[in-house]
C-alpha cells in the first residue's frame, strides 16, 4: 500500500507513430500468441520444413521464388539429425544464394524444422566477440565481491559488445517487479539506476518465453512484420511455433512500449538462476541497431557467465547463512533438551530465539497459553492471529506484508508487519511466531506503474518513463530462504524432543504404576500385620492396670495411659492405611448416585455425633446425580463434610454449605465451612498422605482423609480443589466427568 507518491522531472516520452486503434488492448497481453505470431522481423528470411520429408511447409514472404528454391536446395546439404525438438537454434554455416552469402541456423519445433537465413557477417581481425569476452570479462567477474558489482560489470561489458546507448541489468523481486542493479549509458540517455519497472511491463507468457529463448533482438521498432506463407491450405501461418526463432516477430504492444520509451532498437539476455528467471540484461538505443550472429552468441554467453557467478555467490551466502543459523538452532535445542523440554523455555533466552531469524519479537502459543519475548502484539491479537494461521493447516507460514492477507494485523503493523510461524502440532494450537516491524520503503519507478487508458478505452503501455517516487508501507524486511529453512529444522528438532520426552514420561509412568502397585500391596500387608500388635499393646496395658494397678504409682499409671492412647492412635493409622490401600485396589462399580439424598443422610449422621453443637447446614437442592461408585462417593463426601464439621468447631456458630458444581469438564459438589481455614500457599499439600496443616492436639485425625478423597475422585476421572483463608473458613470440592447415559449399562459398570 502507498501513502504518498510524487513525480520527478525527466526526459519527455517519445510519441508513438502508430494509431492506437491499430494496436491490441494491453489487458489481452497474457493471451496474445507471442510464440506463434505468423510473421518474422525483416532481419532475414525463414523456411519451415516437414522434419520427416524435408518438404517445404511454409516460408517468409520476403523470398523471391527462385532465391527460395535455391536456398532450400543449398540448405538440404546440411545434416539435421542432431537437432532435438525444443532446444536453441544451431548455426549450420554459410550458404550462397544467387550471389549473396547467408548464415544459416536451424532448430526443431514439435511439428517443423525451422531454417533461418541472415546476411553473412565477417569477423573483424579474425577474432569472434566471444573470445574477447572470455579473455577480459571473465576474470573481472571472478573478482567481483557482490551481485551489484557483477551487474555493473555486465552492463558495461554488454554495452562494449553491442554498442547500444543504454544497457541495464535488473533482477526480479518476488512480486515480479524489476529492480535496476547496474547501468552503462551514453550521453543523452535517461538514467534508470536504482529505478524499478513494474511487473506488468512483462506479461507472464513473455517471462516463460525468456526461460526458453534467452536472447531477443529488435533492430528497429518501426519495422513492418513479414508474414509467413504456407504451402498447404490445412496449415495456417499462426500454427507454426517460432519459440526458438531469432527472427520471430514480437508483440505490437511491446513495439509501442519501446517507442513510448524513446527506444528504436533493443536487445535482451535472460539471466536464469536455478532454473528460474532471475533477471534480464536489457539494451536500448535511440536509433535502429543490428547485431550479427557472433555478437549475439557472445551476448548469450555473457548472460550465462553472469548467471553462474550470481548463482555461485548466492549459494555461498546461503551456505554461510545456513551454517550460522544451524549453530543457533543447535544452541536453542541443546538448552531446551537440558531443561524440562517445555516450549515455554524458548522465550527464556530472549536473544537466541530473536537472533535465529533477526526478529524484533517472538511468541510461543500453547492453545490459550502465550509467552512472549521482545516487541509483539497484545495477547488477544496473538491469539486471533495464531488461530488464523493454525486454520491454514501449514507447517511453516511466512509473510512480509501480513495486513494484506489478514486485515486485523493493520492495527499492529508498525510492530508486526511481517510474521514467520511454525506449527508444532497439527492437532493442538502449538505454535512459535516471530515478528518484524514495518519498514517504510521509498521506491523510484521508471514511470507511474499504473497503465494509461487511451481515449478509446484501450489500456496501453505507459506514455512516460519519468521517475515516479512512491512510499510503500505495511511491509517488513522479507524472510530469507535460509531463515525459513532454519525454523523448519527447529520445528523438526522440537517435535523430536517432545516425542522423546513423551516416551520418557510414558516409561516413568509405567514404572511408577508398577511401584505403586507394589507399595499398595506392601502397605496393605504391613497395615494388616500391624493391627494385631497394636491390639496386643492395648490389651496388655489394660491387663497391667487391672491386676497391678493398686501397686503402681500415679506416674506409672499416667505413662500406661499414654501408651494405650498411642497404640490406639497407631491402630487408627493402620486402619486408615488399609482404607487408603483399598481405595486404589477396589473395582469401581458405577451407577447413578443421588448426592442430595446422600448429603442429607450424612448431615444427620454427623450431627448425631456431636449433639452439643449447633451446626447450620445448607444443602443446594440442585445437587447433581453423579455416575459413580456409591460406596466410594459416600467415603469421599463424608470425609469432606466431616472435615468441615471438625475445622469449624472453634466457630461460635458453625455454618456449612454444600453446593452444586457444574463446570465444562463435569459435575460435582463443593463443601464450604466458616472454620479455621488455611494459607493458600500450602494448598498443594492438602491432598497428600499424612499431610496436616494443624497440630494433632488441636484437631484429631490421621491426615489420610483428603488423600482418600483425591484418590477416589481421580479413579473416577475427575479433579479436586481447595481454597481457604486463615480465620475465614475453607472450601473443598470435586467434579466428575459427565457420562453419556447410552454408554452406561442398566445394572452396573465395573472399572
Amino acid at each position: 500500500m502507498s501513502d504518498n507518491a510524487t513525480r520527478r522531472a525527466g526526459a519527455p516520452a517519445a510519441i508513438s507513430e502508430i494509431a492506437s486503434h491499430d494496436l491490441p488492448d494491453l489487458a489481452q497481453c497474457d493471451q496474445e500468441p507471442i510464440r506463434t505470431p505468423g510473421a518474422i522481423q525483416p532481419l532475414g528470411r525463414l523456411l519451415a520444413l516437414d522434419p520427416d520429408t524435408l518438404a517445404l511447409a511454409a516460408f517468409s514472404e520476403n523470398w523471391e521464388p527462385a532465391a527460395r528454391a535455391a536456398a532450400l536446395d543449398a540448405a538440404l546439404a546440411f545434416d539435421f539429425d542432431g537437432l532435438v525438438p525444443g532446444t536453441p537454434a544451431q548455426a549450420l554455416g554459410p550458404v550462397h544464394v544467387q550471389g549473396e552469402s547467408h548464415d544459416v541456423s536451424a532448430h526443431r519445433s514439435a511439428e517443423h524444422l525451422i531454417l533461418e537465413f541472415e546476411p553473412a557477417t565477417r569477423v573483424a581481425d579474425n577474432e569472434a566477440p566471444i573470445y574477447s569476452l572470455t579473455r577480459g570479462f571473465l576474470p573481472l567477474l571472478r573478482d567481483a565481491e557482490s551481485v551489484v558489482d557483477l551487474a555493473r560489470l555486465a552492463a558495461a561489458e554488454m554495452k562494449r559488445l553491442t554498442g547500444f546507448g543504454r544497457c541495464l541489468v535488473y533482477r526480479f523481486d518476488e512480486d515480479g517487479h524489476g529492480e535496476v542493479l547496474g547501468e552503462a549509458i551514453d550521453d543523452g540517455y535517461d538514467s534508470y539506476a536504482g529505478h524499478r519497472f513494474p511487473a506488468t511491463d512483462i506479461p507472464q507468457q513473455a517471462r516463460a518465453l525468456y526461460l526458453v529463448n534467452r536472447f531477443r533482438l529488435i533492430a528497429d521498432a518501426r519495422y513492418t512484420p513479414v508474414p509467413l506463407r504456407t504451402t498447404a491450405p490445412a496449415l495456417v501461418a499462426e500454427g507454426i511455433d517460432l519459440t526458438q526463432a531469432q527472427l520471430r516477430s514480437v508483440s505490437p504492444v511491446h513495439l509501442e512500449y519501446m517507442r513510448n520509451m524513446g527506444t528504436l532498437a533493443s536487445a535482451s539476455v535472460s539471466i536464469v538462476v536455478d532454473g528460474k528467471l532471475w533477471g534480464l540484461i536489457s539494451c536500448h538505443d535511440h536509433d535502429p541497431r543490428f547485431l550479427d550472429r557472433p555478437t549475439r552468441l557472445a551476448c548469450e554467453h555473457l548472460g550465462e557467465l553472469l548467471a553462474l557467478q550470481i548463482q555461485s555467490k548466492a549459494a555461498n551466502v546461503l551456505v554461510a547463512e545456513r551454517l550460522e543459523l544451524r549453530k543457533l538452532t543447535l544452541e536453542i535445542v541443546a538448552q531446551l533438551a537440558d531443561s524440562d523440554a517445555t516450549l515455554q523455555r524458548l522465550v527464556g533466552e530472549t536473544s537466541l530465539i530473536l537472533r535465529l531469524v533477526r526478529a524484533s519479537g517472538a511468541a510461543v502459543v500453547l492453545d490459550d497459553q502465550i509467552w512472549t519475548a521482545g516487541d509483539v502484539p497484545d495477547e488477544p491479537q496473538l491469539r486471533e492471529l495464531s488461530q488464523w494461521i493454525s486454520g491454514m493447516g501449514v507447517e511453516v507460514y511466512r509473510s512480509d506484508a501480513l495486513a494484506e492477507t489478514f486485515a486485523p494485523a493493520l492495527a499492529y503493523q508498525q510492530r508486526a508487519a511481517g510474521v514467520l510461524a511454525v506449527s508444532i502440532s497439527q492437532v493442538h494450537r502449538h505454535m512459535i511466531l516471530w515478528f518484524r516491524p514495518e519498514i517504510v520503503q521509498t521506491v523510484t519507478w521508471a514511470g507511474e506503474p499504473k497503465k494509461a487508458v487511451a481515449p478509446d478505452g484501450r489500456i496501453q503501455p505507459r506514455l512516460s518513463f519519468q521517475s515516479w517516487v512512491e512510499r510503500i508501507r505495511g511491509r517488513s524486511d522479507p524472510w530469507s530462504a535460509a531463515e525459513v529453512g532454519a525454523v523448519g529444522e527447529l520445528r523438526q528438532a522440537l517435535i523430536g524432543i517432545v516425542l522423546r520426552r513423551a516416551e520418557e514420561l510414558a516409561a516413568v509412568a509405567g514404572e511408577l504404576g508398577r511401584v505403586n502397585k507394589e507399595l499398595e500391596a506392601f502397605s496393605y500387608s504391613v497395615s494388616h500385620d500391624l493391627r494385631a500388635p497394636m491390639r496386643h499393646i492395648a490389651g496388655y496395658v489394660d491387663l497391667v492396670v487391672s491386676t497391678e494397678g493398686k501397686q503402681l504409682s500415679e506416674r506409672a499409671l499416667r505413662y500406661l495411659s499414654h501408651a494405650k492412647e498411642a497404640s490406639a492412635f497407631a491402630g487408627q493409622l493402620v486402619d486408615a492405611l488399609l482404607d487408603f490401600s483399598r481405595m486404589g485396589r477396589a473395582a469401581i462399580k458405577r451407577r447413578p448416585v443421588d448426592t442430595l439424598s446422600l448429603v442429607e443422610g450424612l448431615g444427620r449422621e454427623l450431627a448425631r455425633q456431636e449433639p452439643a453443637r449447633h451446626i447450620d447446614w445448607t444443602f443446594d437442592p440442585g445437587l447433581p446425580v453423579l455416575d459413580a461408585d456409591p460406596l466410594l462417593m459416600q467415603v469421599a463426601i463424608r470425609n469432606l463434610m466431616a472435615n468441615a464439621v471438625k475445622y469449624s468447631r472453634g466457630s461460635e456458630r458453625s455454618a456449612i454449605v454444600v453446593r452444586a458444581v457444574r463446570a465444562e469438564d463435569g459435575d460435582g459438589l463443593e463443601v464450604e465451612d466458616n472454620g479455621v481455614g488455611f494459607q493458600m500457599k500450602y494448598v498443594d499439600k492438602l491432598f497428600g498422605v499424612f499431610q496436616r496443616l494443624h497440630q494433632v492436639d488441636e484437631f484429631e485425625g490421621t491426615g489420610i482423609g483428603l488423600a482418600n478423597v483425591k484418590r477416589i475422585v481421580e479413579r473416577h476421572g475427575g479433579r479436586v480443589w481447595a481454597r481457604g483463608e486463615i480465620g475465614r473458613g475453607a472450601a473443598f470440592g470435586f467434579a466428575l466427568p459427565r457420562v453419556d447415559p447410552a454408554q452406561v449399562s442398566n445394572g452396573e459398570q465395573d472399572a
